[in-house]
């Protein structure tokens, strides 16, 4: 409240915000005015906070010296005075373990604000205004309480000054998320007579046994993995408190991971084509990432899938006789799909190659003279070389010959 008499006794110096000072009237909670034919006036200045404000004005009786006095109540900012929304303030973001031997605090002081609509704090009711309760279902929650003045459990109600409530979070032996839920009642304001227009919210406090950086794990791709054939690749992960826990989603069936190594083995037997996979790890605080398998699964090829006319696996496979001069080609084929061709021992007139699925040789033999003296024979002979089919991880050679004539 303010005088408005102009006098400079009512008055304080200020910046103007030009480097200069003016005078303005000061602020007062309380004063005194004269009467003006019974009467006087004032002016009362609202500023940032919403709520209900009473101003007494006190008059002395000059007949019998006796104070009179009468009350007005002022709303400012329109405020409900019911719960409307509940929040958690807490110094940290984390606690520690029972007896942790890392000196991270177990014990940890928190504030739960009850605002109205206007974002207010509600005002302080004859009973508790505010439930906070910790939620069963987490490994962290096991011996958890919480703790204000004599009050202790799972559970407290509690009074809130200024719309602030204060309480603390005891952890217990493991770690983990606590999950705390927090309840005002609109209704009445008073949780301790029965709540039956709740205002709620869930909040979680991680509560861990040292301080690491979380645990992170980069996504992989495996490439081709072959069908019924055994297989193995370690996954690896960044930080983390030790020991770690895995898990995988999404892989073809018979291959699976080791929960406490992180080994993805076995034998996949699935339908051929792109997997993609979630890989989630966990270390001991309870916090996990998960990452991303990619993998192609391809078939097998098998001594029967390329076969040579009626050739034995275990013979030489003659593939045909070219005269001298002459041009010679071959083309391999599998009873399987997405076979690649290699070529060892070429002689130096044939070359080797993959056209799609097929494998080919071709080339051109030297002329040969059988007349000359010395006779030039050209290239004439009998060559052996080697041929491979590769699917994955499996492959099939086969031994060939072809013979070079010269007349």
């Amino acid at each position: 409240m303010y005088y408005l008499d102009g006098d400079p006794e009512h008055e304080t110096e200020v910046d103007d915000g030009n480097g200069g000072k003016i005078k303005v009237p000061k602020a007062y909670r309380n004063f005194k005015l004269d009467s003006n034919s019974g009467g006087n006036s004032f002016h009362f200045h609202a500023k940032n906070q919403a709520g209900t404000a009473r101003i007494t004005c006190t008059v002395t009786d000059p007949r019998d010296k006796k104070e009179v006095s009468k009350s007005v109540e002022i709303v400012v900012g329109g405020t409900s005075g019911k719960p409307a929304s509940v929040r958690m303030i807490t110094p940290a973001n984390y606690m520690g373990t029972k007896g942790n031997v890392n000196l991270i605090p177990s014990t940890v002081a928190m504030n739960v604000q009850v605002h109205d609509d206007a974002i207010q704090p509600v005002s302080s009711s004859s009973g508790a205004n505010v439930q906070v309760r910790i939620l069963p279902g987490t490994d962290a929650a096991v011996g958890a309480r919480l703790v204000a003045g004599s009050l202790s459990g799972g559970v407290l109600q509690l009074p809130s000054i200024g719309g602030v409530a204060q309480f603390s979070l005891l952890s217990g032996n493991d770690t983990g998320p606590i999950y705390l839920e927090f309840t005002a009642d609109r209704y009445d304001n008073n949780v301790g007579n029965g709540i039956q227009d709740p205002i709620s919210i869930i909040d979680v406090m991680p509560v861990l046994e040292a301080l690491t950086a979380a645990p992170a794990v980069a996504d992989v791709n495996l490439g081709d993995v072959t069908n019924t054939i055994p297989y193995t690749h370690l996954l690896t992960a960044t930080g983390g408190l030790p020991p770690l826990t895995w898990s995988v989603t999404g892989l073809p069936k018979g291959l699976a991971v080791d929960a406490n190594t992180g080994l993805l083995s076995g034998t996949p037997d699935d339908a051929e084509g792109p997997y993609r996979a979630t890989v989630t790890v966990r270390d001991k605080n309870k916090r996990q990432a998960s990452g991303t398998i990619t993998l192609n699964l391809v078939g097998a090829v098998k001594p029967e899938d390329f076969a040579i006319g009626n050739c034995n696996l275990n013979e030489v496979c003659p593939l045909g006789v070219v005269g001298s001069g002459a041009n010679f080609a071959y083309a391999f084929t599998a009873s399987v799909s997405g076979v690649t061709w290699s070529f060892d021992a070429l002689p130096d007139w044939l070359k080797g190659g993959t056209a799609g699925t097929t494998g080919f040789i071709s080339g051109t033999t030297a002329q040969c003279d059988a007349a000359a003296v010395p006779p030039d024979t050209g290239d004439a002979g009998t060559y052996r070389f080697f041929v491979t089919a590769t699917k994955g991880v499996t492959s099939v050679t086969r031994q060939v010959s072809v013979t070079v004539t010269c007349p």
